[in-house]
């Protein structure tokens, strides 16, 4: 039996920057993580999948059209992404090995990504899988069970990235040959992705 892979989706962020709740913003015909939500749930490298909820929970929750997703809710999430990694982790199943990080605010992450990225590790290995978008890192991410415990002593906003960016060593890169998808932060990082049109927003 293969190990077990558990997939989160980070979605509790308070969307400062867009004004309102970027969670709920209508996406080809649902909202948005709930479109991310299905993207993930659909890979089948992953063995469980965990929503992370925190900034408008109580009006997302009841939108998402789960499968075999289910959904834990981060109360510190205004502490930023490093207490959502927290939440995330502390629902992984225990015989979890590796934890695959996907952003709900990224929509243009295929099934295929996570899939790609899932069967490397299991071929190869390693500490630190990240897909690479044309020679551009971004997420998903994979961290092996070995950095559960590093994951979780995180503070602050992209805090993950420190770790990739203290320990080039630990990674290994899935090489995609397309843009890196944009991060919806801004309403133009929104009309953009909508229309599929548009420079690639960085994703760190």
């Amino acid at each position: 039996m293969s190990a077990p892979v558990h997939g989160l989706v980070l979605a509790a962020g308070s969307s400062s920057r867009l004004g309102q709740p970027k969670q709920l913003l209508p996406y080809r015909g649902t909202i948005l993580v709930d479109w991310v939500v299905r993207t993930v749930e659909a890979a089948s490298s992953l063995d469980h999948v965990t929503v992370v909820l925190g900034g408008a929970a109580t009006e997302v929750r009841p939108q998402l059209t789960l499968g075999r997703a289910r959904v834990v809710e981060n109360p510190d999430y205004e502490d930023g992404c490093s207490s959502s990694y927290q939440a995330g982790l502390a629902a992984l199943v225990p015989e979890a090995e590796a934890v695959v990080v996907t952003l709900g605010d990224q929509p243009g992450v295929e099934t295929e990504d996570i899939d790609r990225l899932v069967d490397a590790w299991r071929r190869e290995g390693g500490r630190i899988m990240a897909v690479s978008y044309a020679g551009e890192r971004g997420h998903p991410l994979l961290f092996s069970r070995e950095l559960f415990g590093l994951l979780h002593e995180l503070h602050g906003d992209k805090a993950a990235w420190k770790i990739l960016d203290r320990h080039p060593e630990w990674i290994r890169d899935v090489e995609v040959d397309r843009p890196l998808p944009r991060d919806i932060d801004t309403w133009q990082d929104y009309e953009a992705v909508r229309a599929d049109r548009g420079p690639t927003a960085a994703s760190r």
